[in-house]
């Protein structure tokens, strides 16, 4: 699978390069690539702080800050994917920045996991203890 998306992903952002630069010209496009970095990045960093926020409030209210945690990492993807030039890999880090289409993707790999959660749940978990009978009347 990540071999398959280590050759795809170059290969999609070439035939963009190659269909956005013959519609609006090489230096254009390269422009383009440059801006969708720079606003993607100072609005992930936007983002990061309010996440940092978020987080610290939840840990005054003695809660877990789960959500923010994840949202975090998928933060500092985003900001990766929005680095690497392209448009592809833009599309992919700008959504996820925006939170309500973060939210939609982490809903998505919950119910997944989740599914697989309750499969694996069909064992009690428990602790025993070995009682032999002729070490009582030791005793």
């Amino acid at each position: 699978m990540l071999l398959l998306l280590l050759i795809a992903v170059p290969l999609i952002e070439i035939y963009l390069f190659i269909k956005i630069g013959a519609s609006v010209g090489a230096f254009n496009t390269i422009l383009l690539i440059i801006i969708t970095a720079f606003i993607g990045i100072m609005y992930a960093r936007y983002e990061g702080f309010n996440t940092l926020k978020s987080g610290v409030s939840q840990l005054i209210n003695n809660q877990l800050p789960i959500y923010e945690i994840v949202s975090g990492a998928a933060l500092a993807f985003a900001a990766l994917l929005l680095i690497l030039p392209g448009f592809a890999t833009d599309t992919v880090g700008l959504l996820l920045i925006f939170p309500p289409t973060r939210k939609l993707m982490f809903k998505k790999v919950n119910t997944k996991y989740s599914a697989q959660n309750k499969k694996k749940q069909d064992f009690i978990n428990g602790e025993f203890e070995d009682i032999d009978e002729n070490e009582n009347d030791k005793i």
